[in-house]
């Protein structure tokens, strides 16, 4: 089976075409769904938008501050909060899931303790998620190159999480682009940890850009991994093109339409 993919559009270029342009151009190439990283007001125009094109909106973050987050207990009431509207809003327009952030490493605090905190905060959203068929997934950053201090910025330290909170609907988004600066084995990774996958992201490395021959990772060849070993969510291209924002995006889904 084909891998579904999807486009955070966030990331690309503003004010080259309208949105309207985009999602056409997007709906046009075959992709079947966008991203998003916001939560809030814009959201429902944004969904209607997109369904506009036959587009599905697959993903979006389900509380503020990708800094401030779940490994501080005295965020939890607020996040747990965000976290209920976020996945009621995620149900009602068919989006899979919603991201949550570990938050940046708190001085004294051991690596221990804070894997503690975010699956205690992950624990106190999962029975709603799992009710109302939501995944969390929380995100896999490089704390190297684009987010210091992330605490969430290795495989083990995420499978740590999900191990303690314990969930059908409480995953991690998988983060090519940021895995490959922290730790690289990719497809072995995430083969052999594909039940605790909810999500995935690309971009090209180094420099986040197209998924083309000027960076280091086979696109291609990790699609058809994941695609072997049998993922059945979606793929989300997160990069910044250099050149034609379409050319580059119509690039990304012949090469993983495997």
């Amino acid at each position: 089976m084909p891998i579904k993919q999807s486009v955070c559009i966030p990331i690309f270029p503003q004010g080259t075409m309208s949105q309207d342009q985009l999602f056409a151009e997007i709906a046009d190439i075959g992709y079947p769904a966008i991203e998003i990283w916001g939560r809030g007001d814009d959201f429902i125009g944004f969904c209607e938008a997109a369904a506009g094109h036959g587009l599905r909106v697959v993903s979006f973050s389900g509380h503020d501050s990708l800094p401030d987050g779940l490994n501080n207990p005295a965020n939890h009431d607020r996040i747990a909060a965000e976290l209920h509207e976020s996945i009621d809003e995620a149900a009602a327009n068919g989006v899979n899931g919603l991201i949550c952030f570990s938050g940046n490493r708190i001085p004294g605090m051991c690596d221990e303790e804070a894997i503690s905190n975010t699956a205690a905060g992950l624990r106190r959203a999962a029975p709603h998620a799992e009710a109302r068929g939501v995944n969390l997934n929380l995100e896999l950053l490089n704390s190297k190159v684009n987010h210091a201090g992330y605490q969430c910025d290795h495989s083990a330290w995420g499978l740590a999480v999900m191990q303690q909170v314990d969930s059908p609907n409480v995953k991690l988004l998988y983060d090519i682009y940021h895995m490959q600066i922290m730790e690289g084995d990719v497809i072995r990774t995430m083969t052999e940890n594909l039940d605790a996958i909810g999500h995935v992201h690309t971009a090209g490395n180094p420099g986040r850009n197209e998924l083309d021959d000027n960076q280091e990772l086979n696109y291609r060849g990790i699609c058809r991994a994941l695609s072997g070993a049998g993922y059945a969510g979606y793929v989300g291209h997160e990069f910044h093109p250099r050149g034609d924002v379409v050319s580059a995006l119509r690039q990304a889904f012949e090469l993983c339409n495997v």
